[in-house]
């Protein structure tokens, strides 16, 4: 029986970086495996499974032969290009944010409803946003046992979310900021010391700066005053959950972390639920991690976390003035699990569907 044969879009990218990473420490269930980037990056040797692949300019040809695309490019990357890889046969995954609310498109994590994945009318699965992706192994397995009603989530969200622009600009403020041993101490004295190192705020990805500072703006600006990350954690939970009605408040924020979202969830369930019943659950789901000892200063954290695959979950607790509702900690690795890796393990589902 033959292999499927797997094409890589954005393979010089951030995220197209870590999705090699995690190609290459899988078993090679592929046949051909080709790496498409823009004209920019073609020529670009890269070592995959131990052989060095020629990258290849993104093309309408680029796609020939493949049974599987995993598209890691902007969003007005995959609005053009994964339709073309579809009407050629091949199925589109897609982690941009182009097609995950078309009622056309699967929205998919492995662990919560990998069912969907086999309903794709128009050839494309879409991968979640990287901040509904760090709870929802977790809020998936809660919400099987006792039903899932409301959704509080404030998230603390990790630079490499923009990209390598925005890895790039925190190294750069925290050596900027590092000059000046007050920065911080008094009124705009972060954005004064990065002016007086060269590093303009023009040049940020953000409005303010990130070091030594939280941005309480993840995303753009949409009606009602909410974020774009915001509305895309709520619109997603409700798609991935399967609860069209499911209440969601979300207050995203940038943080100066390189790797690794956080997120603080208060989850209300439509039973009765302890904090140990969820410890035991949680212990249970093979891509979960519990790390829950507050009193040993046991709980996750980002500079743990980062470069791992799984979810990590601590500081579960009852919540005190609110019925059937657990209040935990959920940490993961925006560029693993947050977008290659779920990206990836979509892709296994498929390659076991051809096979």
């Amino acid at each position: 029986m033959s292999k499927p044969n797997l094409a890589l879009v954005g393979a010089t990218g951030a995220v197209g970086t870590v999705m090699i990473e995690i190609i290459n420490a899988r078993t090679n269930i592929w046949g051909e495996i080709r790496l498409i980037a823009s004209a920019r990056s073609a020529g670009k040797q890269i070592m995959v499974h131990g052989q060095p692949l020629t990258v290849v300019e993104l093309s309408e040809a680029a796609f020939d032969g493949m049974d599987i695309a995993l598209f890691d490019v902007p969003d007005e990357v995959s609005e053009v290009w994964a339709p073309i890889a579809a009407a050629k046969g091949v199925v589109a995954v897609d982690n941009s944010a182009a097609f995950r609310m078309n009622p056309e498109v699967p929205l998919v994590v492995p662990e919560v409803n990998p069912h969907m994945a086999k309903s794709r009318p128009i050839g494309i699965i879409a991968n979640p946003n990287c901040t509904t992706l760090t709870m929802m192994a977790a809020l998936g397995a809660l919400h099987h046992k006792w039903v899932l009603r409301e959704l509080v989530v404030a998230s603390y969200q990790a630079v490499s979310g923009a990209g390598t622009p925005g890895i790039d600009r925190l190294a750069n403020e925290i050596k900027a900021a590092a000059t000046n041993p007050e920065a911080g101490l008094s009124s705009d004295s972060v954005s004064k010391t990065l002016e007086s190192q060269s590093v303009h705020q023009a040049d940020s990805p953000w409005a303010h700066p990130i070091a030594l500072n939280v941005i309480p703006a993840a995303g753009g600006f949409k009606d009602g005053g909410h974020t774009s990350e915001e509305l895309k954690v709520r619109n997603e939970s409700r798609k991935i959950l399967g609860i069209p009605g499911l209440k969601v408040a979300a207050t995203c924020v940038r943080v100066p972390v390189q790797v690794g979202h956080s997120l603080a969830v208060h989850a209300t369930f439509a039973s009765s639920v302890s904090a140990d019943e969820v410890r035991e659950l949680l212990s249970k789901q093979p891509s979960v991690v519990v790390m829950d000892d507050p009193e040993n200063d046991v709980y996750p954290t980002p500079q743990h976390v980062a470069g791992q695959d799984p979810t990590f979950v601590g500081r579960i607790r009852q919540s005190e003035d609110f019925p059937n509702t657990i209040d935990l900690f959920v940490v993961g690795d925006n560029l693993r699990k947050g977008a290659a890796l779920n990206t990836y393990e979509i892709a296994e589902l498929v390659a076991q569907e051809l096979a």
